[in-house]
């Protein structure tokens, strides 16, 4: 693609326990905190795409049935990244709330380098868009509304 800005469809996911505490991970790539999720493959869903990254990333296993479409992320803003290497990327997000899952976060794969569950309101410095998502969900959580407009809700 050279120096193009490329337009991603792809997904992010939100796990939260019982506790309150949120699923965070910290990226190689950027080394700093956001949530996992990633980019549909050719002939995938985003819900499938979206199973299939939390195992990859995390180990952990979902189902499809046990995600739930909470918020869509598309703000240039928070959602348009320059990677170490020069390639830009706009991603269109759809969120995800997993709602049931199985195994205990490891290190899976050559993005990561670590996992930690984090409070909502004491999240570490992290990617704009994922606490924007964490955001969004508090409040999907609170009044059963669709999010969308992330990034004009900003506070």
């Amino acid at each position: 693609m050279g120096n193009r800005l490329l337009l991603v469809p792809g997904c992010r996911l939100v796990l939260q326990r019982d506790d309150g505490r949120v699923l965070l991970q910290l990226r190689r790539d950027l080394n700093i905190w956001g949530l996992p999720g990633g980019c549909a493959e050719p002939h995938e869903t985003l819900g499938a795409g979206a199973a299939r990254e939390l195992q990859e990333e995390t180990g952990l296993v979902v189902e499809e049935p046990d995600l739930r479409a909470f918020a869509f992320s598309d703000d240039p803003s928070t959602n348009q990244i320059t990677f170490p290497n020069g390639d830009m990327s706009h991603f269109f997000v759809l969120c995800f709330e997993v709602l049931r899952w199985k195994g205990t976060p490891v290190v899976n794969d050559g993005e990561s380098l670590a996992f930690d569950w984090f409070a909502p309101d004491a999240l570490p410095e992290m990617l704009p868009s994922s606490r924007e998502t964490v955001a969004a969900h508090q409040r999907f959580r609170q009044t059963g509304v669709f999010q969308y407009a992330l990034g004009a809700i900003r506070g």
